[in-house]
């Protein structure tokens, strides 16, 4: 892993623009950045986001590098995220999170300069399931990179001890109930950290990892009872997918993608040796991506 090439070097600023553009979810304004590049005029757009509380701005590397190489990009917040409004903060909701997709997708259709008819859809972590279940649900949309896409909420929830299980959705109850007061609000716990203090991701190293990246938020405890049932299939996904899976991944396993990928004909699935946050700034990652891109639209 450590002979992992890393994303270091920023395009010119020449060779793209970038505007900050806002949309409506639910009520709320999310933000995004979009990047439009000198040149094509009308380029193939990729609307971005990640997952796990993320902000846009850990994704502002990649963005950069997609418009320097000819992709316009539409980089977005999630509602209770970064620069977008929405509470609870940092709830990790996939009904909401696949609404603010749905409202960014549509923004992005309204935009000049670029080619809306050529829209692909780039998700990390649970944002990458997010956008498969948009992509289901929406023929429009020529392809699907998703990079170390949680498809089940398992990995996140139920892969601990029984009594930490327990803990975890009684946490999750506990919000449930103490965000209708009030004068108490939501119950957190930590995104990230070890596993005495209740975090959603018990795991030490991938919180050193997040924490290189921005600070750990606090989440909502309610998220352990909605991620535990969470699913997401390939089935109905007709668009060319590409997905990104780590080989020291956890949260997102590489087998797990394999295996469900292997009777969709239009899914590739592409190994590489790092960890779940590791990917997000990979340079193989991305020039293996631009290679399925220009592939589509080259």
């Amino acid at each position: 892993m450590n002979s992992r090439a890393r994303l270091v070097d920023r395009p010119s600023k020449f060779d793209y623009s970038r505007v900050t553009v806002t949309f409506d979810s639910g009520g709320d304004a999310c933000t995004g950045w979009l990047y439009r590049p000198d040149r094509p005029t009308d380029a193939p757009v990729v609307v971005m986001a990640g997952g796990l509380a993320l902000p846009r701005e850990v994704l502002r590397p990649l963005a950069e590098r997609f418009a320097e190489a000819g992709y316009a990009t539409f980089c977005f917040d999630y509602r209770g995220v970064g620069d977008s409004e929405g509470e609870p903060r940092g709830l990790l909701s996939p009904s909401r999170a696949v609404a603010d997709w749905e409202e960014a997708v549509a923004r992005v259709r309204e935009l000049d300069g670029v080619d809306a008819r050529s829209l692909v859809l780039w998700g990390h972590s649970l944002g990458g399931a997010h956008a498969l279940s948009v992509a289901a649900d929406d023929p429009r949309i020529r392809a699907v990179v998703a990079v170390a896409p949680v498809l089940s909420g398992k990995s996140l929830v139920r892969a601990r001890p029984l009594p930490d299980v327990v803990k975890s959705l009684a946490a999750g109850v506990r919000d449930t109930v103490q965000s209708k007061l009030p004068r108490l609000g939501p119950y957190t716990v930590p995104l990230a950290g070890d596993d005495t203090d209740g975090a959603l991701v018990p795991d030490t190293s991938f919180r050193g990892a997040y924490r290189r990246l921005t600070s750990i938020p606090d989440v909502p405890a309610r998220s352990f009872l909605v991620l535990s049932g969470y699913q997401v299939s390939l089935d109905d996904v007709a668009c060319p997918t590409l997905l990104v899976a780590g080989s020291y991944d956890d949260l997102a396993p590489a087998d797990g993608l394999a295996d469900e990928a292997a009777d969709h004909p239009d899914a590739t699935v592409l190994r590489v040796p790092a960890t779940h946050l590791d990917l997000l700034d990979d340079e193989g990652t991305l020039d293996h991506t631009l290679v399925f891109l220009d592939g589509l639209f080259g």
